[in-house]
């Protein structure tokens, strides 16, 4: 066995790189078929999803096959290879049977202990026997994953160790304030994409009590099942279906928008994000968003445009103008500042504190209360003083000061987004629009980090050493049952011919007399084969054992073209049973959607 895995994952790289390394349907077809016309590789599969990409294969030579399969991630991920080898890992043999077994058992997902990569880890093997690219090998190690990771689930609480990636998600929309149950209840929710995440989504927020949802798909035979479905689930939710171009009229009547498709460009901008919450919700007009250098247009409250009616053209005008935007922004800010809320602007929540650490501040903002502290700080001053605060706020949210308190956003939130999908669905700009609460993977990744690790942990993992012994054990052993099978061709041969060789000298022995000697010859080769045989394999089972099999064959002198005979033949029969087995697995996964392959 010579299994080589080659990938990256949220372990070793950031999501901006696994957003643009993700693969298309068609992507991963042509790796495999690319991947199997390279020298090195026999056999071949891709596992991917929003969380990883790694590319699976029986290879011949470590060191090429590493390097081959490094160069057919990048080319067909679109990244450069210079920029994608620091995030990539390898894993070779027992210790690449190791990570599928943990990835299975959900210890490498985000949030440990999911089951949702079961089910990828299924496509992955349903796209190999597919494309006739999974042999005896990729086969074996990925229904015994399968196994091994059910296996966990049901031995362990893995379960409580963490949750699925869509609880998960919801639990972050909620920032911690309530339960799912009770923020989820009563509200309209959308959901984009119906496929198995989408699918899972729209069957968690029915569990916990929302009262509408909304099902969006490009296919829409798919939606309508997933309404079916959700209808007949006794949740009581009402579900309907619409066309995607319905999405942007959608937007308006919902409260929570959960995404996760296919596409590969953006399926909300912040734009249409915009729209909605500036539009029928009546709350104050949403700051524009900003442009290739990060500054944003100004925006007059109408208020302030109606103040500025009549104003005359010129320098003056603009200073007018300025001054007048700029005492909009000075009410806003000094009535937050006096109510001690948080204000939302440029899309970073932050407190406004009287006094705060003002230090590397390039403005001069005079130390004082409330108005006192903001009187005469013109508008572009503040925008500046504004921008400084966003970025010293990411940055105390990236590492948190000991004993500062988590900084949530307090105000209203007039629409909740969760996107799942890999690249992403949402535009990441609208976490800027005030009453809008993004999660994203990236948010999900960050927000996991520090989630705790339940005691069941430990029993999973040794579920996972003892599966993996097995399964090498088995591996090797099976390796070597072509030579045992070919000597004991060559050793039913020999009898035969010395059979015959005993008619041609006593021709004169009946039927029952020639077999009585035939059956005593060949016990005496079963007996002196049996203790030999039952040893190798016992020792090619071990670790390093591989070599036992060359020594057989030099010792008895065996034909490799025999040998390879044999294993063609099984392998033959192996091939049958995949086929089976793929058609069972095309049956399970024939509803596959657009974003099948899409989670952890």
């Amino acid at each position: 066995m010579s299994l080589l895995v080659v990938g990256l994952s949220h372990r070793s790289a950031p999501v901006s790189v696994l957003e643009r390394a993700s693969l298309s349907a068609d992507a991963k077809v042509k790796l495999v078929h690319d991947t199997l016309a390279a020298e090195p590789a026999t056999e071949a599969t891709v596992l991917a999803t929003c969380n990883r990409i790694e590319l699976y294969a029986d290879v011949d030579k470590f060191h090429a096959g590493v390097a081959e399969l490094s160069t057919l991630l990048a080319q067909h991920s679109g990244v450069a290879l210079e920029e994608l080898t620091p995030y990539l890992y390898v894993h070779y043999e027992d210790r690449a049977v190791h990570h599928l077994f943990s990835v299975a058992c959900g210890l490498d997902s985000m949030v440990i202990g999911e089951g949702q990569i079961l089910g990828q880890i299924k496509d992955a093997l349903a796209l190999g026997q597919e494309l006739h690219s999974a042999g005896r090998l990729i086969n074996d190690l990925f229904q015994q994953a399968l196994r091994v990771g059910k296996r966990a689930h049901s031995e362990t609480g893995i379960d409580r160790a963490g949750q699925s990636l869509v609880t998960f998600g919801l639990e972050q929309l909620t920032a911690g304030r309530e339960p799912v149950d009770v923020w989820a209840k009563d509200k309209r929710a959308l959901v984009i994409g119906a496929g198995s995440m989408s699918s899972l989504a729209a069957a968690t927020l029915a569990r916990v009590g929302v009262a509408e949802i909304v099902v969006a798909n490009r296919t829409a035979e798919r939606a309508d099942r997933l309404v079916e479905i959700l209808v007949a689930s006794g949740t009581g939710v009402v579900a309907r279906s619409v066309p995607m171009a319905s999405v942007a009229d959608e937007l308006t009547r919902v409260d929570v928008v959960v995404s996760c498709t296919g596409a590969t460009g953006l399926v909300l901008t912040g734009e249409d994000v915009a729209a909605v919450v500036e539009g029928p919700a009546g709350l104050s007009p949403t700051p524009p968003l900003p442009d290739s250098r990060g500054l944003r247009p100004r925006t007059l409250t109408p208020q302030t445009q109606a103040g500025l009616k009549g104003t005359p053209a010129g320098p003056d005008a603009v200073g007018a103008r300025l001054d007048a935007a700029g005492a909009d922004v000075l009410a806003r800010l000094v009535a937050a500042a006096e109510a001690g809320v948080r204000l939302a602007d440029g899309g970073v929540a932050r407190t406004i504190v009287p006094g705060a650490d003002r230090d590397g501040c390039p403005v001069e903002v005079p130390a004082g209360d409330g108005r006192a502290a903001l009187t005469g700080v013109d508008a572009n001053s503040l925008e500046l003083h504004g921008t400084w605060a966003d970025q010293g706020e990411a940055a105390a949210q990236r590492q948190p000061r000991k004993g500062a308190r988590s900084q949530v956003d307090v105000a209203p939130v007039r629409l909740a987004l969760l996107d799942l999908a890999m690249p992403r669905d949402i535009d990441a700009a609208v976490h800027r629009i005030p009453g809008v609460r993004l999660v994203d993977i990236e948010s999900l990744a960050e927000a996991s980090a520090d989630a705790p690790m339940a005691a069941d942990v430990d029993a999973v993992r040794g579920i996972v050493a003892e599966e993996v012994a097995a399964f090498g054990a088995a591996q090797r052993a099976a390796h070597i049952t072509p030579t045992v099978v070919a000597l004991r061709a060559m050793a039913a041969e020999v009898v035969a011919m010395e059979v015959a060789r005993l008619d041609g000298r006593l021709p004169d022995l009946d039927e029952r007399q020639r077999a009585e000697v035939t059956q005593t010859v060949r016990r005496v080769v079963d007996k002196l084969l049996h203790a030999p045989t039952v040893r190798v394999k016992q020792l090619a089972s071990e670790p390093g054992g591989a070599g036992y099999a060359e020594a057989l064959r030099e010792l008895f002198d065996l034909d490799p073209q025999t040998v390879a005979s044999v294993s063609r033949a099984d392998a033959a029969g192996q091939a049958g049973q995949v086929d089976q087995a793929g058609q069972a697995g095309q049956a399970d996964t024939a509803d596959k959607n657009d974003d099948s392959g899409r989670a952890s």
